[in-house]
C-alpha cells in the first residue's frame, strides 16, 4: 500500500512543504528513508518503530520505503518522526483517514522511545506559512501549540501522545483545537535597570534617547568604569513597546532556532550581547543547515558589542552589509537562506590599550602606535555606518556621591521616546516606521531644513569628510531630534546636535 501525509521544513524563517511518501511492499523486511535527509532523519527508524512497539501497535512485516518530496531539498531535525509515523499505519491501513483531511493538514512532531510527541523547531514559522501552503490544520507537539497559535487562521490540534493522536484520528477521542488568544502584556519597567541609577552621563543619556526614538545606531567610546556597559544595558528599558508584526518577527527567528524556551512568544525586545571571542558564522549565522546568528537573534531588538576592538576585525566587517540591508543572506552549496536582521547596534570602546587616553584623571601609557594599532579593527566604512558616537568621560567624586541629584528615570525618558516614534508612524504610516531606517528619497521628501540650517551642515561637509551616508545620517538624526522637539522643520539647533554626534570621526582620524 502506498499513502501520502504532508509535513514541512524551514529554510531560514520560510516553511517549504514536504511531502511524507509511504509505500509498503512484500520483500525483505527493511526500512529506508530517501529524499535528502540528515543524520537525525535516517535515525527516526530506531525511534518510530520502537515508539510504535510500545505504543501498543505491531509493524507489518513488509519492506517500508519513505519518500521526502521534493527530493532535492535538503531535510534536518526530527520534526518528520510524526508524519511518518502516521504515514506507516495509514499505509498498513491501520488508520483510515479521509483524504480531505490529509491533504489539509500538516503533521510535524518528535517521537520519544515510549510514543511521547516532543516539541520541535520553527513550529510559528510553519504555522505562519501553512496558509500559504494550502492548509487548514496543523497537528504538532502540545508544547508548540501555543506558539503556532498565534496565527489565527489555522487550526492548531496539540498532542501528547501517539495513542492520543491515534485515537484522535479514528474518531475515537476528541481533541479541541488550541485557541487563538494573543493579548500583548503591559511593558514593566524593570527597577534594577533604570537610567535614573546613572549619576551624570547626560550627554549619554540624551543621545540613547535620540536613538531609541530614530533606532540609530551608536558607539561610545571612553575609559574603563565611565559607565559604557551601565548605560547600554538600560537601552532595553525606554525602547517603544513591540508590535504585532515585531513579536511575529522575532518569535519566528527564535521558534526557528529552538530558542523560544517554552515561551510562547517573545514579547521583550531582545538583547545580545555576544562576548568578543565569536566567530563570524556565531554572528552572522551559518553551519551546513544555516542557524540564525546573533544579529538576526537580536532582530528588532538590540545587539550591544562590549570592548568593541577585542573583535576580530573580519568578525567586525560582516557586520556592514546587515547594517544596511536589515538581512542576512547565508550560501551554501546546496541552498541559500536569509534571514532578517534589523537590530539596534550599541557598541562600546576604550579609546587604548589602558583605556586612559584622554581622560583626565589617569595618563595614558600607550605609544602612539600601540593606539593606532589599537584602533586599526575600525575601518572607515563601519564607523561610517554608526549614526551617533559618543565621548564617555569619567564621572568625578562630586557626581558619584551626589545623593540629591536625580537624573533622567528610564520611564521619563521612554514617554520621549514614544512621543517621537508616534510622529514617524504618522509621517510613514507603517508602524514600523523608523527616522534611521529612511531611504534617500525619504530624506529628501522628510528632512527639510531652515535656510540656516543648511548653511551649517553645507559648511561642516568637506570639515568632517562626510560621505554621502554620513551625510544622511546626520539628516536622520537630525529628523529624529527635531521630533523630540515637536518640530515639522529641522532648525540649526536641530543639525548643531546632529554634527556634534559625528565629532569622533575627526578623533579616529587623529589617532
Amino acid at each position: 500500500m502506498h499513502t501520502k501525509i504532508f509535513s514541512a521544513t524551514t529554510i531560514g524563517v520560510t516553511a517549504h512543504c514536504v511531502e511524507v511518501e509511504v509505500d509498503l511492499s512484500l520483500g525483505m523486511i527493511n526500512f529506508f528513508i530517501v529524499g535528502l535527509p540528515d543524520l537525525a532523519i535516517k535515525e527516526s527508524r530506531q525511534r518510530i518503530t520502537t515508539a510504535l512497539k510500545n505504543s501498543g501497535i505491531k509493524l507489518p512485516e513488509r519492506k517500508i520505503t519513505v519518500n521526502l518530496a521534493p527530493a532535492d531539498l535538503k531535510k534536518e531535525g526530527t520534526l518528520f518522526d510524526l508524519p511518518i509515523a502516521i504515514g506507516i499505519l495509514q499505509a498498513a491501513q491501520l488508520l483510515k483517514i479521509p483524504k480531505k483531511f490529509l491533504d489539509e493538514t500538516l503533521f510535524m512532531g518528535e517521537l520519544s522511545l515510549d510514543g511521547t510527541i516532543k516539541p520541535i523547531k520553527g513550529a510559528l514559522a510553519i504555522a505562519h506559512d501553512a496558509l500559504r501552503l494550502g492548509k487548514k490544520r496543523v497537528i504538532i507537539p502540545n508544547n508548540n501549540a501555543q506558539e503556532a497559535a498565534l496565527i489565527k487562521e489555522i487550526e492548531v490540534i496539540g498532542v501528547t501522545h501517539l495513542v492520543e493522536l491515534v485515537a484522535f484520528l479514528r474518531g475515537e477521542k476528541v481533541i479541541n483545537p488550541t485557541p487563538h488568544s494573543f493579548v500583548m502584556p503591559q511593558q514593566k519597567f524593570n527597577d534594577a535597570l533604570d537610567f535614573v541609577q546613572v549619576k551624570g552621563q547626560e550627554h549619554a543619556k540624551r543621545a540613547l534617547t535620540i536613538a531609541a526614538a530614530g533606532k540609530h545606531n551608536i558607539l561610545f567610546i571612553g575609559p574603563p568604569g565611565s559607565g559604557k556597559t551601565m548605560l547600554a544595558k538600560r537601552l532595553a528599558t525606554i525602547m517603544p513597546a513591540m508590535s504585532f508584526q515585531e513579536v511575529l518577527q522575532t518569535s519566528k527567528v527564535y521558534s526557528v532556532s529552538g530558542k523560544l524556551q517554552g515561551k510562547p512568544l517573545l514579547f521583550q525586545r531582545p538583547f545580545r550581547s555576544p562576548h568578543h571571542t565569536i566567530s563570524q558564522a556565531g554572528l552572522v549565522g551559518g553551519g551546513s543547515f544555516p542557524q540564525p546568528g546573533e544579529i538576526s537573534l537580536a532582530h528588532n531588538g538590540i545587539l550591544f558589542l562590549d570592548e568593541l576592538t577585542e573583535f576580530k576585525r573580519d568578525t567586525l566587517e560582516v557586520l556592514r552589509q546587515p547594517l544596511e540591508n536589515k538581512t542576512v543572506s547565508l550560501s551554501r552549496a546546496m541552498q541559500a537562506v536569509t534571514y532578517p536582521a534589523s537590530f539596534l547596534l550599541i557598541a562600546a570602546l576604550n579609546p587604548c590599550p589602558c583605556g586612559f587616553y584622554g581622560d583626565k584623571k589617569k595618563e595614558c601609557i600607550c605609544p602612539q602606535h600601540t593606539i593606532d594599532r589599537y584602533l586599526q579593527k575600525l575601518s572607515g566604512p563601519l564607523l561610517d555606518r554608526i549614526d551617533l558616537q559618543i565621548h564617555v568621560p569619567s564621572v568625578d567624586y562630586e557626581t558619584a556621591t551626589n545623593k540629591e541629584f536625580t537624573g533622567k528615570s528610564s520611564e521619563s525618558m521612554k514617554a520621549e521616546v514614544d512621543h517621537a516614534v508616534a510622529l514617524q508612524q504618522e509621517r510613514f504610516n507603517n508602524i514600523q516606521g523608523a527616522n534611521g531606517t529612511m531611504s534617500a528619497h525619504d530624506i529628501e521628501q522628510h528632512c527639510q531644513l531652515t535656510p540656516a540650517a543648511e548653511a551649517i551642515i553645507k559648511k561642516v561637509f568637506d570639515q568632517l569628510h562626510l560621505s554621502m551616508r554620513g551625510y544622511h545620517k546626520v539628516l536622520k538624526v537630525a529628523r529624529t531630534i527635531a521630533d523630540l522637539d515637536n518640530c515639522i522643520i529641522i532648525d540649526t539647533q536641530h543639525i548643531k546636535e546632529a554634527l556634534m554626534y559625528r565629532s569622533l570621526d575627526k578623533y579616529f582620524e587623529k589617532q
